[in-house]
């Protein structure tokens, strides 16, 4: 697991050949790249750096270092997110995590939104009138605020009277909880806890709106949408 890197040649933008990659320790050179990345790294990544003749390899190190940081007492762990890799933080140091991100003023989601959250994930691909029905009010500013933070999508319209959109989670949603895929959705109390520790709570009635029928389509439609 710790034999030297033995990369490809690389080009730069021009086509030109780039200097080669220097000799280093496989397990350093793929915690750099986990901590460099915000995003998880795929082995599809690590392989067109590396060479896809080592990505037997590659795949070897990577559980070699979820082992080690899973065992060792570390702050850190190597964690499959969203189908990659990411380096995250021990889930038993959460509350200092936390406390952190309060004191750096977050950008923080109201419990109307957090509850609207949970609705999109269990019940996707879900309408805002489903919602409502639900929830009992409209969730139209809820859903545009979901929309803008890219933790929900539209995946289309329902063959219904109206064609409302279809809402469903994201890849980011995936990385913001931690999950590998939907598959690893915890039960829905687990999940309620879940949404408290990862995102800070901020009660504001004013994401609310009272019942009128389907979410504004207008803002909707101008939100960032990523591919289904």
């Amino acid at each position: 697991m710790n034999r030297e890197t033995e990369g490809p040649d690389m080009e730069n933008e021009d086509g030109a050949a780039s200097e080669p990659l220097p000799d280093a320790p496989l397990d350093a050179v793929l915690e750099s790249l986990l901590f460099a990345c915000e995003e998880p790294v795929t082995l599809d990544d690590l392989a067109a750096i590396l060479g896809e003749g080592r990505r037997e390899e590659i795949g070897s190190a990577l559980e070699g270092l979820r082992s080690a940081y899973g065992t060792a007492a570390r702050g850190l762990r190597v964690q499959r997110i969203a189908g990659g890799y990411r380096l995250t933080t021990s889930p038993d140091l959460a509350p200092y995590v936390r406390e952190m991100v309060r004191t750096r003023n977050r950008k923080r989601l109201s419990r109307a939104a957090l509850e609207t959250l949970a609705i999109v994930a269990y019940k996707q691909p879900i309408t805002g009138p489903e919602i409502q029905d639900i929830r009992g009010v409209n969730p139209s500013s809820i859903l545009n605020t979901l929309l803008e933070r890219h933790l929900v999508r539209i995946l289309g319209r329902k063959r219904v009277v109206g064609k409302p959109f279809l809402y469903g989670t994201t890849r980011e949603f995936l990385i913001r909880f931690g999950l590998n895929s939907l598959d690893d959705l915890p039960s829905m109390e687990e999940f309620d806890a879940l949404l408290v520790s990862a995102i800070e709570v901020d009660d504001d009635p004013q994401e609310e709106l009272p019942a009128a029928g389907e979410a504004d389509e207008t803002a909707a439609d101008a939100a960032p949408v990523e591919k289904p």
